[in-house]
C-alpha cells in the first residue's frame, strides 16, 4: 500500500487546513467510499420512488432480502481474500505477473461456487416455506452472486492500488442502479421492491464487469500454473481460519440477538432483530473513520519504517539493524495511541451528535439505549483490527489466529450471556470480544518486539524441504554391530584403493619402460656415429 502513501504525503506535506481537508477526504474516498455510494443510492431510490407507502411486509422482505446479501457475500469471500491477497503480494514482488490470472480465475471460481451451494437452499426454503415470488427470490440470488464477485474483484484492484477507480466504479454502478429504478418503475411500471432488486443487481453486475475488465487490461498473459495457488492454501492456512473468524465475529452478535424474543422473522426464512441491528450499524458508522485514520498513518509513517528496517537486515551492520528496529516499533507503538486518541475525539463527536439529532429522524427508545454500549464496542474492535494487521507485518500468523479466535469465542459466549441482561448491556459481547482480541494481539506484538531477532534470523532451513524417505536419526551408538560395519565399509574402501593404487602403478611402470627404452636407442645412435667420426 506504498503507493497511497506517496499521495498522502504529498497532500499532508503543505501542513494547511485545506490540505488537511483534501487529504482526509481522499482517504475516506479509497477505504469507505464504496459503502457510501451503496447507502446513498438505496436511500435516494426509496425517497423518491415512495418507498414508505407501500405496504410494511414488503417493505421488510426487501430490507431483509439486501441486509442477507450484503452480510453472507463477505462471509463466503472471507476464506478467500486473506490467502490470495498473500499470494499476490509475493507474484508482485517476484514479477511474474502472468500467474495473477490462474490465481484470479480460480479463487472465483471456489469462491462462486461456495456461495452458490450456500445460497441454492435458502432460496429453496423461501419458496417453498415463505411464498416468495420466484421472481423476487432469483433477483435476490442474482444480487448476491454479483456482488460475490464485486467483492472478490475489489481485492485485485486494491493491491494493484486503484482505489480511485474502485471507487468511480461504484459510483457509475449505483448511479445506473438509480436511474434504472426509475425506468421500471415510472415507464414499465414494474412492482416497486422488485424493480429496486432488479436495479441493484444490475449495478452490481455492472461494477463486477468493469473490475473484471480493469483486471483484464493490466494482467493479459495466463500462466496456467493453479496448483501454485492451490498450495498456498495449505501453506498460510492461518489466514484463512483468522479472517474467516474475524468476519463471522462482526456479526455473531447479531445473530444471538437473531434468536431472542424480539427478532422478526420475515418469510418464515429471514430472522432479523430491528432494533439491535440499527444500533449496530449506527455504531459502526460511528468508528469508520477508524479505517481511514489507520490507512492513512501507516501508508505514511509505519510504512517508512518498516521498509527501512527490512532494508538495514538485507545489508546493513549490527548497530543498523538494532537502531532500525527500535524505531519501527516505536513508530508502531505510535500509531497505535494515535489511532486511539484521534478515533476517540471522533466518537465522542458522532456519539453526541447522534444522541441529539437521531430522536429527530425517528431513531429513538431501544435504538439509542443498544447503541452506546456497542459504540464502545466497534472502536475496540477497528484498534483490534490494527493490531492484527502488524501481525501480518511481522508474518506472525499464529498470534493472528489466536487473536482473531479469541475474538470469534468471547463475543459469542458473552453475547449469549448478555441476551438476558438489560438493553442498555445488550453490546457487552462485542466488547468483551473485541478487548480480549486486542489484548492478544498486543500480547503478540510485544513477545515479537523481544524476539524479532530470533524471528528474522533463525527461522530458516540448512537443508531444503523435500518428500522422501526419512533418513535414520541415529548418530551415534557404542554396539559392535555398528563398529563392525564401519570396519567392513573401510575395509571395501581400502580395496578400492588399492586396486586404483595397483592401476596407477601398472601405467607408471609401463611409461617408466618405454621412455627407458627410448632413451637406450638414443644412447645406441650417439655411440655408432661417434664410432664412425673415429
Amino acid at each position: 500500500m506504498a503507493g497511497v502513501g506517496v499521495r498522502l504525503n504529498r497532500i499532508f506535506s503543505k501542513n494547511t487546513i485545506t490540505t488537511n481537508l483534501i487529504g482526509f477526504g481522499y482517504s475516506t474516498m479509497i477505504s469507505i467510499a464504496p459503502m457510501v455510494v451503496v447507502i446513498g443510492a438505496v436511500i435516494t431510490m426509496q425517497y423518491f420512488l415512495g418507498f414508505s407507502k407501500i405496504g410494511y411486509a414488503q417493505r421488510e422482505l426487501y430490507s431483509c432480502t439486501l441486509l442477507y446479501i450484503f452480510i453472507f457475500s463477505l462471509l463466503t469471500a472471507s476464506p478467500f481474500n486473506a490467502v490470495l491477497s498473500r499470494y499476490l503480494s509475493d507474484v508482485i514482488y517476484n514479477e511474474t505477473y502472468e500467474d495473477i490470472l490462474p490465481c484470479y480465475y480460480l479463487g472465483l471460481i471456489m469462491n462462486l461456487i461456495l456461495s452458490a451451494l450456500l445460497g441454492v437452499p435458502f432460496c429453496v426454503h423461501e419458496y417453498f416455506a415463505g411464498g416468495v415470488d420466484i421472481v423476487f427470490i432469483f433477483a435476490g440470488y442474482c444480487g448476491y452472486m454479483a456482488l460475490v464477485q464485486v467483492f472478490y474483484s475489489m481485492l485485485y484492484l486494491s493491491i494493484c492500488k486503484d482505489y480511485k477507480k474502485i471507487s468511480l466504479f461504484f459510483l457509475i454502478g449505483m448511479v445506473f442502479a438509480v436511474v434504472l429504478a426509475f425506468v421500471l418503475v415510472k415507464l414499465f411500471r414494474v412492482e416497486l421492491t422488485l424493480a429496486m432488486l432488479i436495479s441493484m443487481d444490475a449495478g452490481f453486475l455492472l461494477i463486477g464487469s468493469l473490475e473484471f475488465a480493469l483486471i483484464k487490461s493490466y494482467f493479459r498473459e495466463n500462466s496456467g500454473k493453479y496448483k501454485e495457488v492451490l498450495k498456498y492454501y495449505k501453506k498460510y492456512w492461518q489466514l484463512v481460519v483468522t479472517n474467516l473468524l474475524y468476519t463471522a465475529g462482526l456479526y455473531v452478535h447479531n445473530f444471538v440477538f437473531w434468536t431472542t424474543e424480539q427478532r422478526m422473522v420475515v418469510a418464515n426464512s429471514f430472522v432479523c432483530n430491528t432494533n439491535y441491528d440499527m444500533a449496530s450499524c449506527l455504531a459502526m458508522f460511528t468508528n469508520i473513520t477508524a479505517t481511514v485514520i489507520f490507512i492513512s498513518r501507516v501508508e505514511m509513517q509505519f510504512h517508512g519504517r518498516y521498509r527501512r528496517y527490512s532494508e538495514a537486515v538485507i545489508g546493513g551492520r549490527g548497530i543498523d539493524i538494532e537502531t532500525a528496529k527500535k524505531r519501527m516499533f516505536r513508530q508502531l507503538g505510535e500509531e497505535l495511541m494515535n489511532l486511539v486518541r484521534i478515533q476517540f475525539i471522533i466518537s465522542v463527536v458522532a456519539y453526541l451528535l447522534c444522541i441529539v439529532l437521531l430522536p429527530q429522524f425517528g431513531f429513538g427508545g431501544l435504538i439509542l439505549r443498544i447503541y452506546p454500549c456497542l459504540a464502545v464496542g466497534y472502536f475496540i474492535l477497528f484498534t483490534m483490527y490494527a493490531a492484527i494487521i502488524f501481525l501480518y507485518y511481522f508474518n506472525d500468523l499464529i498470534g493472528a489466529v489466536l487473536t482473531s479466535s479469541v475474538f470469534f469465542v468471547t463475543t459469542l459466549v458473552c453475547s449469549i450471556f448478555a441476551t438476558d441482561l438489560s438493553e442498555i448491556w445488550y453490546g457487552i459481547g462485542l466488547v468483551a470480544g473485541a478487548f480480549a482480541g486486542w489484548s492478544v494481539a498486543y500480547y503478540r506484538l510485544r513477545v515479537m518486539e523481544k524476539n524479532l531477532d530470533i524471528h528474522i534470523f533463525c527461522n530458516g532451513n540448512l537443508m531444503k524441504r523435500g518428500k522422501g524417505i526419512k533418513p535414520n536419526n541415529k548418530v551415534y551408538d557404542n554396539g559392535e554391530t555398528i563398529i563392525a560395519k564401519k570396519k567392513k565399509s573401510v575395509s571395501k574402501d581400502d580395496k578400492a584403493a588399492a586396486k586404483r593404487a595397483a592401476r596407477k602403478a601398472k601405467i607408471l611402470a609401463k611409461r617408466a619402460a618405454e621412455k627407458n627404452k627410448q632413451e637406450a636407442k638414443q644412447a645406441t645412435k650417439k655411440t655408432k656415429e661417434k664410432r664412425r667420426e673415429g
